[in-house]
């Protein structure tokens, strides 16, 4: 039996989601490939051969694959499923917006159904994943040939880099579905850590206010060297930029320490924080959802607590 995992990175370094994965598929049982698909990419080809687990790394590395379109590298990875001379039960990614984009495609193509999102392993076939909203988790058994996965990171720990390094075969197979392009992108680059990678984590929500208020999580943040996350609600009144959504809709995350700040918790947002080690509440309503589940809760105003929060760890 062996599993193939298609690793997200952005041709420079692998993606710490990966490793997640990584750790998930040992638990599967079985040989480990990974498929690293992309332009320039030889250095992230040799990161996941060092990855503890990993049998082989497959290296595809060629235009059509430099930004990691679905509809070309799923064709890829169903060839490398059928034609590759070693067969895969299981088709892995990180439960991400690229891997999200990515898997059904795959599943589609290979005429199977997907499993998302999974969060624990029973077996080989059988494995679990939240539903409503996180509030149960149900037990799935997949009886389809090949198994399509997406995992989520944040149930699994971080696969450990190993001293040797697994062989690296390279792929010269070339697919270009011609059905979509890369026309560009526009990344916020910011020296705080990642928001999913990130140990300490503050948010802010619909009770900041707007946007200027932000500066109040901001400072806090930078003093906790932390990432900056924010509700739905918040997003959606337009304080902060989308891709700082923590939430069902947003990202999930499972940082040691989780600040939340103006923050009502409804219950999509709960369901992306409650992997949280620690989590805090600040807020002015003592009814407020978020206080059912922080560890730590305080019932003041933010616009009070924060300054002082903010001077006492100036000290």
């Amino acid at each position: 039996m062996a599993i193939l995992i298609v690793a997200e990175h952005d041709n420079g370094s692998l993606k710490s989601a990966t490793l997640n994965t990584v750790s998930a598929a040992a638990q599967i049982g079985g040989d480990i490939d990974v498929l690293v698909a992309g332009a320039g990419c030889q250095a992230v080809a040799e990161e996941a051969a060092r990855v503890a687990g990993v049998s082989r790394v497959l290296l595809a590395e060629n235009q059509a694959y430099e930004h990691q379109l679905a509809e070309n590298v799923a064709l890829l990875v169903v060839h490398l499923v059928s034609k590759n001379g070693k067969e895969y039960h299981h088709v892995l990614t990180p439960a991400t917006t690229t891997g999200k984009n990515l898997l059904p495609r795959v599943a589609a193509l290979l005429d199977v159904g997907q499993l998302s999102d999974i969060v624990a392993v029973d077996s080989f076939d059988t494995f679990k994943r939240p539903i409503y909203a996180g509030n149960a988790v149900a037990t799935v058994q997949s009886l389809d040939p090949i198994k399509v996965i997406t995992v989520r990171g944040t149930a699994f720990e971080a696969m450990a880099a190993t001293g040797s390094a697994a062989v690296i075969d390279t792929v010269g197979v070339v697919f270009d579905a011609g059905l979509s392009r890369f026309i560009d992108e526009i990344v916020s680059i910011s020296d705080r850590p990642e928001l999913t990678a990130a140990r300490i984590v503050v948010s802010g929500g619909r009770g900041m206010g707007n946007s200027e208020n932000f500066a109040l999580i901001e400072q806090l943040a930078d003093r906790l060297d932390a990432a900056i996350g924010a509700s739905r609600a918040a997003v959606d009144a337009g304080f902060v930029p989308n891709d700082m959504q923590v939430g069902q809709t947003g990202k999930i995350v499972a940082p040691d320490l989780y600040i939340a700040v103006g923050i009502s918790g409804a219950i999509q947002h709960l369901a992306g924080i409650k992997d949280s080690k620690v989590i805090v509440a600040i807020n002015k309503d003592e009814d407020a959802p978020i206080f059912q589940i922080a560890d730590y809760g305080l019932v003041a105003d933010l616009f009070e607590v924060l300054p002082q929060l903010n001077a006492q760890l100036a000290q």
